[in-house]
């Protein structure tokens, strides 16, 4: 199965060395448009399909995190436990954790320690 295209405007800006082994990361920033997500997490399934890595999403680059970052996460999440993985936040802001909290999802997206 071949990768889905990247669109134009993509949230998802690029993959960092591993903070730990076995592990990638993968970095999100604005803006962020819900019309990104499916393509998001479709990359993700595909990156993801078969390994058993760990996946870190950096949030730092996030200015003004809303309703579609959330679902985007949460999404990322649902497809990451799909294949029996977990994906953990790095850097996440206070107005992201605080709407994670809000939302009653903060058992649901895990801050990473590092």
């Amino acid at each position: 199965m071949a990768a889905p295209e990247e669109p134009p405007t993509s949230p998802a800006r690029g993959l960092e060395p591993p903070p730990e082994p076995n592990t990638i990361v993968l970095v999100i920033s604005d803006p962020m448009a819900r019309a990104d997500v499916p393509w998001l997490c479709e990359r993700v399934r595909l990156l993801l399909e078969g390994a058993s890595l760990g996946v870190v999403c950096d949030v730092g680059a996030l200015g003004d995190p809303d309703a579609v970052t959330i679902d985007a996460l949460v999404r990322l999440q649902l497809t990451a436990r799909r294949l029996g993985l977990e994906v953990r936040l790095r850097h996440a802001c206070d107005e992201l954790t605080g709407l994670l909290s809000w939302m009653g999802l903060t058992d649901v997206m895990p801050l990473s320690e590092r």
